[in-house]
């Protein structure tokens, strides 16, 4: 299994809903690009340190990193209910827990611990990455069933039955492989 290194290359807030933003992540040499939804508060966290670095560094996350000893990692491993699934450990494996892909994406930006993603995965989520782009792709099983339901509501509002239809499939794929 390779591996591939991300970094943190922007956050955008979604047009149209102040409550969400986009976190744009890139592999080191800037080819490919995957995209996170994260919340309002999230969002708040990681502009802040993106904005006034000097000003967190007495925050509680980063003051807690500093009495940490030891290695960390996270990988990305895989998507489940519209979610990113990301392990934290220590580089030994003898111990690892289960966060949010934004907690992950927060956490190498505040400690330097890498945040790597299987190469396989990153082919499956990713699209070709243009620093100049306007917008951004979000894969539709990175989208909760909450949020997938009202973007199908708009779309057949829109009259957008094509999209429509990729929402109540991708919908109804995870209905089945809920038991």
């Amino acid at each position: 299994m390779e591996r591939i290194r991300l970094r943190f290359e922007s956050i955008q807030q979604v047009v149209g809903n102040e409550n969400l933003s986009v976190i744009v992540l890139t592999d080191e040499s800037r080819r490919y690009a995957i995209t996170v939804i994260c919340d309002e508060q999230m969002t708040h966290q990681i502009l802040f340190r993106c904005q006034s670095p000097d000003r967190a560094r007495t925050m509680l996350p980063e003051s807690l990193l500093q009495m940490l000893t030891g290695q960390y990692e996270m990988m990305v491993y895989g998507v489940h209910d519209g979610q990113y699934q990301v392990v934290l450990s220590d580089t030994e494996f003898e111990r690892s827990t289960r966060i949010r892909m934004s907690d992950a994406v927060l956490l190498s930006m505040i400690s330097h611990y890498p945040l790597y993603i299987e190469e396989n995965l990153l082919h499956q989520q990713s699209y070709p990455f243009d620093p100049d782009s306007k917008g951004v792709a979000i894969p539709i099983n990175t989208i909760d069933m909450n949020r997938l339901n009202s973007a199908l509501q708009n779309a057949i509002e829109e009259e957008n039955y094509e999209l429509a239809s990729q929402l109540r499939d991708e919908i109804n794929r995870r209905k089945k492989s809920t038991p």
